[in-house]
């Protein structure tokens, strides 16, 4: 650590309340909610008249975005694009490094986004009164930080990135295969252009079932194609159940154990967050046993975001849920599809109109037990499983890399930026 040099934040960074100046063209508007563990989600345009009162912050590259309310919830950007028609919410703070001859933008990215600084910012935010867990600027320029030469920092971030951008090829990878298993779901089942047996009787061979002359026949929810039926949610699963949260009969949370899953551990792609995972013990496992996990489950998010849908892989059990989630478990089809079945239009748009509204927005297990699809003959859903086998095969996997860069990531990074271990030391 020779060279490195102590300081405290307000030292080196500024929080910048720059008014944004509106003209008649469109901006893009950044909430809290727009942002999320380092990248800006939403880049949609607004009519500035239309848009809410907090908007009112103007934003430059190398700018870092950090909400104050919960900072756990990983709510903030760094800014690496071109931002002069983005105006953001008085809810983000605006952080900008005053002399990049000291500190690497970047850098600061990645020290105030550290599990160790968002937990203790979170700390504090939690010690305030108020309606939410909230911080101020005042408590980010307090903390303190061991600052290495520009030319480690420079080192530090490269790796880290390397790892972030291997972590965001292999999402963009899965997004695609998961819009290609998605396409191939409607196209089969909603359209019903599955392939028709070939003149040779090999299946998988022939042309699209309904455009080729394909026979359809009545059915309550329109024309099928011949040798299907109506079935319902409950017809095709073992269970459809839903968890219990441990407080709620005497148990605890705890820092480490059997995972426990809630609506925000759920992506809104279908996959795991484990950044998001509660943990339970054995003990207060089995007092949860009705809500017990098992692989190939497909979790339905039934209260507050309604519709998220993830299908359990062995790397998620031992697992348990709470009351937000409804464990599916199917005993008739393939867990991707009924995954796929969960999640298209049909479905979502069903369910979600049977919604309660009171104090969060919440659906019961009867509505789903009792939602109507078209179920395909076993012959069609075998085929679908056997053509799709290797998409989720390759997703599997890919979510298992990415998870373990994800660990190597988090695990490097707080080593790397207190002087722990050094960047030529790191080998992987």
């Amino acid at each position: 650590m020779t060279n490195w040099k102590e300081y405290k934040l307000g030292e080196l960074i500024e929080t910048v309340s720059k008014t944004f100046k509106f003209s008649d063209k469109k901006v893009i508007f950044l909430n809290t909610s727009d942002t999320l563990e380092g990248k800006v989600i939403n880049h949609n345009l607004f009519d500035p008249k239309k848009l809410p009162g907090q908007a009112k912050k103007s934003i430059q590259p190398n700018d870092i975005l950090y909400s104050e309310i919960r900072p756990t919830n990983k709510r903030y950007a760094f800014v690496d694009f071109e931002s002069s028609n983005y105006v953001v919410s008085t809810k983000l703070m605006v952080l900008r490094v005053l002399n990049d001859k000291i500190i690497s933008p970047k850098y600061l990215y990645y020290f105030l986004t550290s599990d160790e600084i968002v937990s203790y910012l979170q700390m504090l935010a939690e010690s305030r009164s108020g309606t939410f867990p909230q911080i101020r600027f005042e408590e980010v320029s307090l903390l303190k930080i061991n600052l290495p030469p520009l030319n480690v920092q420079d080192e530090i971030v490269e790796l880290v990135a390397s790892l972030d951008d291997k972590i965001e090829l292999n999402n963009k990878i899965n997004q695609e295969l998961e819009n290609l298993a998605q396409t191939l779901f409607k196209q089969w089942f909603i359209d019903f252009e599955f392939p028709t047996p070939s003149p040779l009787g090999r299946a998988g061979e022939g042309l699209p079932y309904k455009s080729s002359g394909g026979e359809m026949v009545d059915s309550e929810l329109g024309e099928i194609p011949k040798g299907w039926c109506i079935a319902t949610i409950d017809d095709i699963t073992e269970i459809v159940t839903k968890g219990t949260t441990p407080t709620t009969i005497g148990g605890r949370f705890t820092d480490s154990g059997i995972n426990f899953i809630k609506v925000e551990s759920l992506s809104e792609q279908g996959a795991f967050i484990k950044s998001k995972f509660g943990f339970i013990d054995e003990e207060t496992n089995q007092l949860l046993r009705r809500s017990i996990i098992q692989e190939g489950d497909v979790l339905f998010s039934i209260a507050g975001t309604i519709g998220r849908v993830a299908v359990v892989t062995k790397d998620i059990v031992p697992a348990n849920t709470n009351q937000a989630i409804a464990i599916i478990r199917p005993n008739q089809v393939d867990s991707n599809f009924l995954k796929l079945l969960m999640k298209s239009a049909l479905i979502q748009n069903d369910t979600k109109s049977n919604v309660v509204q009171a104090v969060q927005a919440n659906l019961s297990l009867g509505v789903i037990k009792a939602t109507k699809f078209i179920k395909p003959s076993m012959p069609i859903l075998t085929l679908f499983k056997t053509t799709l086998s290797e998409v989720f095969e390759n997703v599997n996997l890919l979510t298992e890399e990415t998870q373990e860069l994800t660990n190597l990531r988090d695990t490097l990074l707080p080593k790397l930026i207190s002087g722990e271990l050094e960047i030529n030391n790191v080998k992987f």
